[in-house]
This record gives C-alpha cells, sequence and structure tokens, in this order.
C-alpha cells in the first residue's frame, strides 16, 4: 500500500477505475513518438457519431519540471507546467488554456505521511478557490473538498469523505453535492495473482430518494489481456476487452447493452494507443 492518506481525488478512486475508466462508446485513437532529445509527441482523435475531435500534443521534461503543451482541432492551445519536488512532497502545476483568458489556474499539491493537500486558484480578478485536505494514514483517512466563489461569495462545493483500506479491500463513503448525495463504494481483491477483483457503488439522492447501484469485475485472461464487465440498476450491462499487443501499446473493445431493450443495438468502442 502506499504510504500515506493521499489526496481527495484517491477516495474510492480504485472502485471507480473498475467501473468507469476504459469505458467507451467512441472510437479513439493516440499515436506517441519520442524524439532522440526525449519530446514525447501525441497525436489523438476521437469519433462521436458523425463529428471528429482532435488534438496534438507535445512533452518536455527538463530534471523536475515537465510542459505539456495541447492544441485541438478547435483551435484551443492548453499548456500546463508541473514542478515536482521543488521541496519534498511538494508539486505546483500551472494551467491556462488561449483564447479562453478566465482559464489560468495555479494548483498546489502536498503529500506528507499523514495529510494530502490540494489547493488551486484561478488566475482571475474573482476567481474561484478549491481546496481539499484529507487526515489519516494509509489504512483509514478523513478528508474534505470544497470551493469558494469569490466573486458571488458561495461555495460552490462542499464535499466530504471518509476511506478505509487494507490488503485486499478499500471500501469509501463520501457526502457530495452540499449533502445532497451520498455514496458508498467497495473494492476488493480477490486473486491479486490475475488481478482479479471486484468493486460495487451505491449512490444515493437524499432530496429525491433514488438510488443508483453499480456493480463490477475485473479479470486478467493472461498476462496481456485483461477483461471487465459491470451491471447497474438500470439494467444495463457493459464488458470490456484490453489487449497489449506490444508493449505500452494497447487496443480497447468495450460495449454496452440494455437488458430491457435487448432488441436496440449495442453501444460499441473502440479505442487503439500506440506507444513506443
Amino acid at each position: 500500500m502506499a504510504k500515506g492518506p493521499g489526496l481527495y481525488s484517491d477516495i474510492g478512486k480504485r472502485a471507480r477505475d473498475l467501473l468507469y475508466k476504459d469505458y467507451h462508446s467512441d472510437q479513439k485513437f493516440s499515436i506517441t513518438t519520442i524524439s532522440p532529445t526525449g519530446v514525447a509527441i501525441t497525436s489523438s482523435g476521437t469519433k462521436k457519431g458523425e463529428l471528429f475531435f482532435g488534438d496534438v500534443s507535445t512533452q518536455v521534461k527538463n530534471n523536475n519540471v515537465t510542459a505539456d503543451i495541447k492544441v485541438d482541432t478547435g483551435s484551443n492551445l492548453l499548456t500546463t507546467i508541473t514542478v515536482n519536488e521543488a521541496t519534498p512532497g511538494l508539486k505546483t502545476i500551472l494551467s491556462f488554456r488561449v483564447p479562453d483568458q478566465r482559464s489560468g489556474k495555479i494548483e498546489l499539491q502536498y503529500l506528507h505521511e499523514y495529510v494530502g493537500i490540494c489547493t488551486s486558484v484561478g488566475l482571475t480578478a474573482n476567481p474561484i478557490v478549491n481546496f481539499s485536505g484529507v487526515i489519516g494514514t494509509n489504512t483509514l483517512a478523513l478528508g474534505s473538498d470544497v470551493s469558494f466563489d469569490t466573486k458571488t461569495g458561495n461555495f460552490t462545493k462542499c464535499n466530504a469523505g471518509v476511506s478505509f483500506t487494507n490488503a485486499d479491500l478499500i471500501a469509501a463513503v463520501t457526502l457530495n453535492d452540499k449533502g445532497d448525495s451520498l455514496n458508498a463504494s467497495y473494492y476488493h481483491y480477490v486473486t491479486p495473482l490475475t488481478n482479479t477483483a471486484v468493486g460495487a457503488e451505491v449512490t444515493r439522492s437524499l432530496s429525491t430518494n433514488e438510488n443508483t447501484l453499480t456493480l463490477g469485475a475485473q479479470h486478467a485472461i493472461d498476462p496481456l489481456t485483461s477483461f471487465k464487465t459491470r451491471f447497474n440498476n438500470s439494467c444495463k450491462a457493459s464488458v470490456l476487452v484490453q489487449h497489449e499487443w506490444r508493449p505500452k501499446s494497447t487496443i480497447s473493445i468495450s460495449a454496452e447493452v440494455d437488458t430491457k431493450a435487448i432488441e436496440k443495438s449495442a453501444k460499441v468502442g473502440l479505442a487503439l494507443a500506440l506507444k513506443p
């Protein structure tokens, strides 16, 4: 297990990744090349229905500083500069998007054996300030996540969560949407040798008394091929197969079917990632 409680975004992350990560209904591809000087260039594209979106990103590293520059088909230029370990445990992230003049943001992340802090401030005259903090250990962690709009003087986000972790299971409970949504998740390693695990997530809206339940499982068919499946209380079933056909390069195929309307076509997604 990792040392320390991590960041607030880590609470419930393992279950979320099992249930939602890499599932998609679009066609995606990405190709990465690395120059002799170490500059990484990635070209990617996504087809959604009749629409196609693409971008080209470049990553440059120099000691503990990483610069990521991305240009997309919408003529947006996103720049992110990350400084790792300026002091032990500290990460600084500066990001901005052109031509959006209100997109600038600076973020600080600090990890310690008993605390994890993340704070960000928009680089505008009336910024939104976000702060999240977690205290505890790698076994038990308690945290909160709040955002404050200095222009309106209102809290735009107020969440809290707790997580419990041991060698083969992770359980988490979070209260979101300013106390209106209660979420509980569970992740359990069944067989680490084959990366077999099961997970579940339950969300209850306290204002509408509506519940959402999602169950999922994963299993490594062989060292290069993994299989995932999930099912929710809306009777939608999904499967995902991912194969590493060469080192660091994967192909993923996923499908979702509504079991209450089995006559309808399944939503099928394909993702291809090629890395050197």
